[in-house]
């Protein structure tokens, strides 16, 4: 909503899409997904409804700062120009204008937050530089900035630091991560791992199909920081089987509340389970030993 009242005070120029570049290291990834194909039958319908946000970079070339899905639909339509509102930004201006502006989508993965925020806070602290005499406010710290970072989103400055952390995995691992099929907690502990050790690692969970907990992940960290952690070592401890991943079968109270007195012990009522099925199964087997001698005979 601001974005549509900024625009609106700005003038809307047509820009051949030819000459707007992509964002450098832009975090975002576009995906040709369900919401992207509503994007594309929007634009078809009624055109670019919010024009793209971009500032010039040198003579007829301008590089986008908001707009990377509208850029990507319009390609995928022909459509050759878009409407863009051209800004005068530094680079770090671009850069906060520029995550501050993808935050706001309803699906971003970890590794996009992860890059998004690092970004962030590495130009807050460049356009800060250092104070004047004047200013007696000391350099813009890493938490300073994690704070500002924090700001206007659902993530703590902690949250913020621990989101950065994940771009000191390898593509692999992370890729795990924004897959689900490593947990954003042990993914933060299991940064602090070499390059070798987190491929290492990888392999062992795409050969055994296993995930690591956050506890693995904690003693994988303090293994890695005394020298102690080889390929080995990640085999042994991701082969460990873990509480969450012992089948179980769960049976609704209800279904068996009425043969035991309330308030009976959970350990109990399974152990009169465990042998009512022991006496089901010797009563199974009887009748088959039966009828087997019936059949000889």
């Amino acid at each position: 909503m601001e974005e549509n009242r900024e625009v609106k005070r700005e003038k809307v120029r047509s820009i051949p899409i030819e000459q707007i570049e992509d964002f450098p290291e832009h975090p975002f990834k576009i995906q040709n997904d369900e919401q992207m194909q509503k994007l594309i039958e929007s634009i078809q319908d009624y055109g670019v409804i919010t024009p793209v946000v971009a500032r010039k970079i040198g003579e007829e070339r301008y590089e986008l700062i908001s707009g990377h899905r509208r850029k990507y639909a319009c390609k995928m339509l022909g459509i050759d120009r878009l409407p863009v509102i051209v800004r005068d930004m530094s680079r770090d201006e671009a850069v906060i204008t520029m995550v501050d502006s993808n935050l706001q989508r309803e699906h971003i993965l970890p590794s996009e937050k992860a890059f998004a925020y690092k970004m962030k806070m590495e130009a807050m602290k460049r356009k800060a530089g250092r104070p004047s005499k004047e200013n007696e406010c000391p350099v813009v710290t890493n938490y300073y900035a994690a704070d500002e970072v924090a700001k206007d989103t659902e993530d703590s400055s902690r949250q913020v630091f621990r989101y950065i952390r994940l771009t000191e995995l390898t593509s692999e691992l992370l890729e795990f991560v924004d897959q689900g099929r490593i947990a954003f907690r042990p993914a933060v502990e299991l940064s602090y791992l070499t390059e070798d050790e987190q491929r290492d690692l990888w392999e062992t969970i795409d050969s055994e199909d296993v995930t690591p907990s956050l506890s693995q992940a904690i003693r994988m960290k303090e293994l890695s920081k005394e020298g102690n952690l080889d390929m080995d070592t990640i085999f042994e401890i991701m082969r460990e089987e873990k509480p969450n991943q012992k089948e179980q079968i769960k049976i609704p109270a209800e279904r068996f509340s009425k043969y035991f007195p309330r308030g009976t012990p959970p350990k109990r009522i399974e152990a009169v389970i465990i042998d009512a099925l022991e006496l089901y199964y010797r009563e199974q087997e009887r009748q088959r030993r039966r009828s087997s001698n019936r059949d000889e005979r």
